[in-house]
């Protein structure tokens, strides 16, 4: 069913006991955060505060499982979406088909234009009341994190259109509140609202803005979508939806937003005025993405549904409800990653640790020697995978979402000195760990199962012999060096040794470590992580790593062993060039407060904060090697 309105897929939540009812008061101000943190990471329900000061009930976590993501996409599976697309493709694309083979392909064209857009003058649910004198305050607006530079609107379906050729988008930028009637507007140099916003600013125009929230749940599944520039994302929705998009002309502009959305924030940006510097603000990378300058979002007009819900989504370390969106992205693009990049690409995976940029996993079908590097090479640059910061590449029957059985894999079938290439390239601008903005190293691992022209002598082998002589501790530890050590996965015959150092309190620790590796003479890969890090949990450390390292920058080759440094680096000695932002986790005060009405909130058995050994990361300036406390946020 296509949904009209959040409180309609709210019914359907509760029909499906996917959605837990919170009535006791809780502040929209860290709070909401706090909570909805325990809940995401334990697995549990969508989440309406119903009382948080304001009219309006807040919906969160509503994507926050593959039930309640599927719900949201009125599909029974996400094969079901993905399987309608591929075919879709298939027959429009596909050649050698006579006239008359080309006809019967019709009703497939005509039925993809059955769930374009339609456009209306006249008003529709979202302008049942008016507020000619807009007012954000009326909105339960969140404050998530400590550190935050206020509140933010975290499910904005932003609508802008270019200047001169008409082109339309619907995207997702965060909105942080300045005051009652003007917030910052986030959109990232490689987006297409700032490719509109430059546009407006050749013309010395105002740029016309509004904003959409809530209405049928996969609008703002379509506006997070990584769709081509230009494609209208109420194209996708329409299809998903098995209906099509009723669009009503705002108010106080000329842009068209969904009749049943629950709020409607229009407004207008002044290319000409000067930029606000915006932020800090918890991230998905699970760091603070750093203050920066961004254009200021006038409002001049808000309407909304009478029976509006407001809908809200928070980031921060994952898993959190964003790596549902991003699980319904790579399911549901398959096949246009397929036809659009690569033919060979049987499947994709984005590891939730990886934060959709900084780790892809892509299974081909090899046919001829070299097409794991040809891959490689044709991925690294390709559309929004021009942002990962590693990529791998297999084949065969492994299943790349069974993370033993893939690593298992990998070791087998890679050779360190011939299959792994470094370059440099984009990066998401959220990326904190190169030198510099938006620009830096990335590493591709050809692990596919090599032909006889390939290799030239038999690979070296990094699975051990024996764990006592792959990995003898008393060889690490030694020369002031203490360290903790994940031995896990070994057990599990994979050559990968987690080590987590207290780099705060000795910057050489890492030079340090790799020298005593090198007489240990270990063999396989070797992650150096933050002492705060317990290593034993390997999807923390990997995702630690993932974010801390530039892979061309913070990689070494030590006999048989890839050494990567995926520790903080403000604390070496050398120091590091740029601002280094602090972990996302709540403060002490929220975490007690939450504690204190946990059993008022009837949200079943006390959960204890995730922050609690996240906040062990933070840089509060108390710890007596910062030196460098003015780089750091």
């Amino acid at each position: 069913m296509a949904y009209s309105g959040l409180a309609s897929f709210v019914k359907h939540l509760e029909k499906e006991t996917e959605l837990q009812l919170v009535n006791a008061y809780v502040n929209p101000v860290l709070e909401i955060a706090e909570i909805t943190d325990r809940i995401v990471k334990s697995g549990g329900k969508a989440l309406l505060f119903k009382n948080n000061g304001t009219q309006f009930s807040i919906l969160i976590n509503a994507y926050g499982s593959d039930k309640r993501m599927l719900l949201a996409l009125n599909r029974k599976s996400y094969d079901d979406a993905a399987s309608e697309i591929e075919t879709l493709f298939n027959n429009i694309t596909g050649g050698g088909r006579s006239i008359f083979d080309k006809l019967k392909l019709l009703p497939d064209i005509f039925g993809v234009a059955s769930y374009l857009p339609t456009f209306s003058k006249g008003k529709g649910k979202c302008h049942e009341v008016i507020e000619m004198n807009p007012d954000l305050s009326i909105l339960p607006i969140l404050k998530c994190w400590s550190y935050d530079g206020g509140r933010f609107i975290t499910l904005p379906m932003v609508h802008t259109i270019h200047p001169l050729t008409g082109k339309t988008n619907v995207g997702m930028y965060r909105m942080q509140v300045i005051d009652n009637k003007t917030t910052g507007m986030h959109w990232h140099l490689h987006k297409t609202g700032a490719n509109h916003y430059e546009a407006w600013k050749k013309e010395n125009r105002r740029m016309p803005v509004s904003v959409a929230l809530g209405g049928d749940p996969v609008y703002a599944y379509s506006a997070s979508a990584p769709l081509p520039e230009n494609i209208n994302e109420y194209i996708l929705a329409g299809f998903l939806r098995k209906k099509r998009v009723k669009l009503v002309k705002c108010l106080t502009n000329d842009l068209y937003v969904p009749e049943d959305a629950d709020f409607v924030i229009e407004g207008y940006v002044d290319p000409a005025e000067d930029l606000f510097m915006e932020g800090p603000f918890g991230d998905h990378t699970g760091f603070y993405s750093l203050t920066d300058l961004y254009p200021k979002f006038h409002i001049t007009c808000i309407t909304h549904r009478k029976d509006a819900v407001y809908p809200a989504t928070i980031v921060g370390v994952p898993p959190q409800e964003d790596a549902w969106l991003a699980k319904a992205t790579e399911r549901i693009f398959l096949a246009p990653v397929k036809m659009a990049l690569q033919p060979e690409i049987v499947d994709f995976h984005l590891p939730d640790a990886g934060v959709t940029h900084n780790l892809l996993v892509v299974k081909i079908d090899k046919t001829y020697p070299g097409q794991g590097m040809k891959t490689l090479s044709a991925l690294l640059g390709a559309g929004q995978m021009m942002f990962t910061k590693y990529i791998i590449v297999i084949n065969s029957n492994v299943d790349i979402r069974n993370y033993d059985e893939l690593a298992r894999h990998i070791f087998a079938n890679t050779s360190f000195a011939d299959d792994i290439i470094f370059t440099k390239g984009p990066l998401d601008v959220l990326d904190h760990a190169s030198d510099t903005f938006s620009f830096g190293g990335k590493m591709g691992i050809d692990s596919t199962v090599k032909m006889s022209e390939e290799r030239v002598k038999p690979p070296k082998t990094y699975l051990p012999a024996g764990l006592s002589v792959y990995f003898d501790i008393d060889k690490i530890i030694g020369d002031g060096i203490a360290v903790n050590a994940n031995v896990e996965l070994m057990q599990k015959g994979i050559p990968v040794v987690i080590f987590s150092v207290n780099i705060a309190a000795d910057a050489d620790i890492v030079k340090k470590l790799k020298s005593r590796i090198k007489i240990a003479d270990l063999s396989g890969l070797v992650i150096a992580v933050d002492s705060a890090i317990n290593p034993n949990n390997t999807y923390t450390a990997v995702w630690h790593m993932l974010g801390n390292s530039d892979p061309l920058r913070d990689h070494e080759f030590i006999g048989n062993t890839l050494f990567i440094d995926g520790t903080t680096k403000i604390f070496r000695q050398e120091g590091f060039p740029r601002r280094w932002p602090n972990i996302v986790c709540s403060d002490d005060d929220t975490i007690k407060a939450v504690d204190n009405k946990w059993n008022s909130l009837e949200l079943g058995d006390f959960l204890p904060s995730p922050s609690l050994q996240l906040r062990l990361l933070k840089h509060d300036g108390k710890d007596e090697a910062i030196k460098t406390r003015q780089n750091i946020i």
